[in-house]
């Protein structure tokens, strides 16, 4: 298993490294559509669809994704769709996480594929904007993710072990603790602290998501990405949500040792809208 995930990781760094760093954003916005399309399709099939409806609410991914390239949307701020998409987020995942799997399985399935579908629309628009607005800022909201997940691992199993460790939960995703949540967010802090502190040392010629954010004072950048943690274990707690009113453990098998692209996407869908929300105003 363990071999499987590098070398899948391996290949993925191999296709995402080169053409996010390279000079012309668009072979990014590509494999990021590819991506999105793999999820749609995902979506589909967890939600009850056959095989070949799944690939064409794939399809309907990638020619949603490559309307919206066509039409020029892309270099527009949209600050109202990132609010409403922000504020649904919010209040769809907290309605979610306290209604539980009964009340999930309970939504007419149409309502819950077009629901996904668009979702991933929004999030592969996000991240698109994201890299208009600079290679440094695109893998400072990634790495916010990143930080939230690997700093509530090594919290959680830390922390867990000494103290009585507390379900975050426990009928949706058992492993994680609200110990975990907490380190993840100490780790998003001093991270945040840290790159911002470097794009000033720099120059700021590249903004970072940090940067934008300490435009408007520490004390926000603080509360800002710690928000924006706490929507990470939101994504990711949702994702489980619906894999287990599914019946499945992964969302597919695309990815070998890793599961499916839902998989490991899934705490991107909030938190990159809501970082195009934060900087939008």
């Amino acid at each position: 298993m363990l071999k499987q995930r590098v070398l899948t990781a391996l290949v993925l760094l191999m296709v995402l490294l080169p053409a996010l760093f390279y000079t012309q954003p668009e072979p990014f916005f590509l494999i990021a559509a590819v991506f999105i399309a793999a999820a749609g399709w995902e979506w589909a099939r967890m939600n009850g669809l056959s095989m070949s409806l799944s690939l064409v609410a794939g399809g309907l991914c990638v020619l949603a994704c490559l309307g919206m390239w066509w039409t020029g949307v892309l270099v527009d701020a949209w600050p109202r769709v990132w609010l409403l998409t922000g504020t649904v987020w919010v209040l769809a995942g907290a309605w979610m996480l306290k209604a539980g799997v009964p009340a999930w399985s309970r939504v007419a399935r149409p309502v819950r594929l077009v629901l996904g579908l668009l979702a991933l629309c929004l999030t592969w628009l996000a991240v698109v904007q994201a890299r208009l607005l600079g290679i440094n800022f695109l893998l400072s909201v990634l790495a916010l993710v990143w930080m939230a997940d690997i700093g509530a691992y090594f919290s959680g199993r830390a922390l867990g072990g000494r103290f009585t460790r507390r379900k975050l939960a426990v009928s949706i995703s058992p492993g994680k603790s609200w110990e975990g949540v907490w380190g993840g967010m100490v780790g998003v802090i001093l991270m945040a602290c840290v790159w911002r502190y470097a794009d000033l040392a720099n120059g700021g010629a590249s903004p970072s998501f940090y940067t934008l954010l300490g435009e408007r004072g520490w004390g926000f950048m603080v509360v800002a990405v710690v928000f924006m943690a706490a929507m990470s274990v939101v994504g990711d707690l949702v994702e489980s949500l619906v894999k287990r009113s599914a019946g499945v453990k992964d969302s597919s098998a695309l990815l070998p040792g890793h599961g499916g692209v839902l998989d490991r996407v899934d705490a991107l869908l909030p938190t990159l809208p809501l970082a195009m929300m934060l900087v939008s105003f």
